[in-house]
């Protein structure tokens, strides 16, 4: 017979899941919310790292690329002093800390401005290496840390120059509320800048003293402990297909001091696509963040319920099994055994026949055919079970559906009342504070770059010219759909890109951001600088709805929408719909975040409970200065707590997935039993029958190789030697007797 076969197989792997359900059952569904930390606050130190990291590479290749975009224009146009660079460069950018300029041949400083550049650090002989010119982690003598980046001024007839700026590494706008620290750290785990610990002369009492070093001392251990993390293949670090973050990311476990437990979440600087290295990712830096919370372990299983439901199934299964095994499968191998011993000539005991179903029916009709075959009358009525195999089968089902249902849809279901860690809700807050930030600073940058273009452009440059350095600048700046040049008529001069969508025949608004709506179609993003000297003319950049859309993708947020000052939708990191109104709460929320506390508005988190459903919310207002601020956006995010990590979360989703564990195992054994044993078994039933009742043409064929198959071979059989009988009496011209016919089939 088949390996796979017959009516045992199903069975026998019934019998082994449900054993294996049950164990699972007993020795997971107690210990979720074991540990000292719910596990949604470790993956939210985690994503706060990554959020540290994404906003500390954004912004240091943003001002690598500004410098070395910034150069090569100057060195496109006319020659220029030093001072006028340096000038030129501060009016426009104010994110380096110093900045130099240096003859390259000679060594000596042609001009400076802000503080100190260490430019004896620089060896003037490499330059001319390909990675010459790459940024470099300058030490300096008071122990901070600087990241030097030079780019070559170049002019014909003139020696070379070297543009050489210093930039702290400090974070761009990260939210840490009011007990988290974050520290950028080298490949070695030497914290190289922190923030977030008091430092020594804002230290106002002994307490505050010796909390500050033991904070210190437990970011220093992590940052270590994080360096060593952070060294491995990113590839190796997660689960195959988990996608999320591109680099070295976790959590990290720290001690308790005075009730209070230690948090860390780290994250290696990496770039925006797998495998691409960007001249920030190359540096070897990682973020660590620390934070403190109150040690609480929640514990809301029960070891005793998991013991009751593994017992439940037990006994369930038992019956189920033992059902399946008394009804369906020695029935049914008791007819293969007597179809056999019909086949084998032995015809002088009646049929053992089955009490109901289509054993009973299959049974009547071997003994029918075993009395045609000795010749005797055929007196026996013919059987009709009330019960069939399907309806046992069905009712096997039932049984295990008593077990799987009420774990599915009833026991242990986290209510309106579950307990969510208020650090998640923070988490939310200051989470979207960052994003909103990131936000505003890409459409500051976007704007400081138009700006720089049209103090490069100047009023003596051709407009060939002018398309050559839009066509650059699109290269460089991915944020961009369409750059173009307006007179002060409205009339584009030169352009790049994709279409003009600014109102024609009017001439450059004096707003340096604004939102078109674009006939409702889509919101179009428009930046405008002016263009000295050229009489009002500007350059006008749109930027694209997707890039703002790809600064929102954050994991652990859940949906991010930015809305205007009417708070209609313009970005999000999931589907929506350009200009739409947001949820109901959601709409207030952001509405009241936008509500001035002191000078400004702040921003706020709420939890959010409404019957069983639980939701994390979070929004931010446009906070800081630059030419967005003027937009009055908001970004908000939410997100239902029954996706994070939380205690009693696990606990409900556990018991749902033993339950559905128990339906998959009830369905895949009970239909395999079904298709190859239950169904043929009813054919074979009307099969059988219809021999009894003289149908000696219809040849029976076995669908499978196994026990019915057995039977349906055997009564082939009874009906090739019926046909022999039939045909041998005709030729006799008369009837065998009881006797004779015993005989012959003997």
């Amino acid at each position: 017979m088949s390996l796979l076969g017959g009516i045992r197989p199903p069975i026998a792997l019934l019998s082994v899941l449900l054993l294996a359900l049950a164990g699972i059952t007993a020795l997971t569904m107690g210990r979720s919310g074991d540990g000292p930390v719910p596990k949604a606050v470790l993956q939210s130190q985690q994503h706060f790292a990554e959020d540290g990291a994404v906003a500390l590479r954004a912004s240091l290749d943003e001002s690598i690329t500004d410098l070395n975009r910034t150069a090569s224009l100057f060195s496109a146009g006319r020659p220029v002093s030093a001072d006028t660079v340096l000038d030129k460069v501060g009016n426009v950018y104010q994110k380096w800390r110093g900045s130099a300029v240096l003859e390259i041949t000679s060594g000596k400083l042609l001009a400076a401005r802000g503080e100190s550049v260490p430019v004896t650090a620089i060896d003037r002989s490499e330059l001319a290496r390909e990675d010459g010119l790459r940024p470099r982690l300058i030490r300096l003598d008071n122990g901070e840390t600087r990241l030097l980046t030079l780019a070559l001024l170049s002019w014909e007839g003139r020696p070379q120059e070297l543009l050489v700026t210093t930039s702290s590494l400090k974070f761009p706008g990260v939210s840490l509320g009011k007990f988290r620290a974050i520290a950028v750290v080298d490949a070695k785990g030497t914290v190289l800048s922190s923030d977030g610990i008091l430092a020594p002369e804002q230290i106002l009492s002994d307490t505050v003293k010796e909390a500050s070093a033991a904070s210190r001392e437990q970011l220093d251990d992590f940052a270590k402990a994080a360096a060593r993390k952070a060294s491995r293949d990113p590839s190796t670090t997660k689960e195959p297909g988990s996608g999320g973050y591109l680099g070295v990311s976790g959590s990290l476990l720290g001690d308790t001091v005075q009730g209070d437990r230690a948090l860390a979440g780290y994250a290696s600087l990496t770039g925006s696509q797998p495998g691409e290295f960007t001249p920030a990712s190359e540096l070897g830096l990682n973020v660590v963040t620390l934070v403190h919370i109150t040690d609480e372990g929640v514990h809301v299983a029960s070891l005793a319920f998991g013991l009751l439901a593994a017992g439940a199934l037990l006994l369930i299964g038992g019956l189920t099994v033992a059902l399946l095994l008394g009804t369906v499968q020695r029935p049914i191998v008791r007819l293969f055994l007597e179809s056999r011993r019909l086949t084998r000539g032995d015809l002088t005991r009646p049929v053992t026949v089955p009490r109901f179903g289509e054993g009973a029916r299959i049974g009547t009709s071997l003994e029918r055919l075993r009395r045609q075959l000795l010749g005797q009358d055929d007196d026996v009525p013919a059987a009709r079970g009330r019960f069939g195999a399907r309806s046992l089968v069905a009712i096997s089902g039932a049984l295990l559906l008593v077990w799987c249902i009420p774990l599915v849809l009833f026991v242990n279901r986290a209510g309106g009342d579950v307990t969510v860690p208020q650090q998640m809700v923070s988490d939310q807050r200051e989470r979207t504070d960052t994003l909103a930030d990131r936000l505003r600073r890409a459409l500051n940058e976007g704007h400081a770059d138009l700006t720089a273009v049209g103090t490069l452009v100047g009023d003596r440059t051709e407009p060939g010219q002018i398309t050559e350095v839009l066509d650059r600048t699109m290269a460089e700046h991915p944020r961009y759909d369409a750059l173009y040049v307006l007179d002060e008529n409205g009339k584009v001069v030169a352009r790049s890109g994709g279409d003009v969508h600014s109102p024609s025949g009017k001439g450059p608004s004096d707003k340096p951001l604004r939102v078109l709506d674009d006939a409702g179609k889509k919101p179009v993003i428009i930046g405008t600088a002016e263009i000295p000297g050229r009489d009002g003319a500007a350059v006008v950049g749109e930027f694209r709805v997707d890039f703002l859309n790809s600064l929102l993708k954050r994991p652990g947020l859940g949906t991010v929408r930015v809305v205007d000052s009417d708070r209609k939708v313009i970005a999000g990191n999931s589907g929506y719909r350009e200009f739409q109104k947001l949820p109901g709460r959601i709409d207030e929320l952001a509405d009241a975040t936008n509500q001035k506390v002191g000078m400004a508005a702040k921003p706020s988190g709420v939890l959010y409970r409404d019957g069983a459903a639980v939701q994390l919310a979070g929004a931010a207002p446009f906070a800081g200065g630059g030419a967005a601020k003027e937009l009055n956006w908001t970004v908000v995010s939410w997100q239902p707590a029954s996706g994070l990590a939380i205690p009693a979360y696990q606990y409900q989703n556990r018991t749902v997935l033993a339950g559905l564990l128990g339906i998959t195992a009830a369905a895949a054994c009970l239909g395999w039993l079904h298709i190859v044993v239950v169904r043929p078994l009813r054919e074979l039933a009307r099969q059988a029958e219809a021999l009894a009742g003289g149908d000696r043409r219809t040849v029976l064929y076995p669908r499978h190789h196994d026990e019915v198959g057995a039977v349906a071979r055997s009564l082939e059989l009874v009906r090739q030697q019926l046909q022999g009988q039939r045909h041998q009496q005709r030729r006799q011209g008369g009837a065998p007797s009881a006797t004779a016919g015993a005989g012959r089939n003997q």
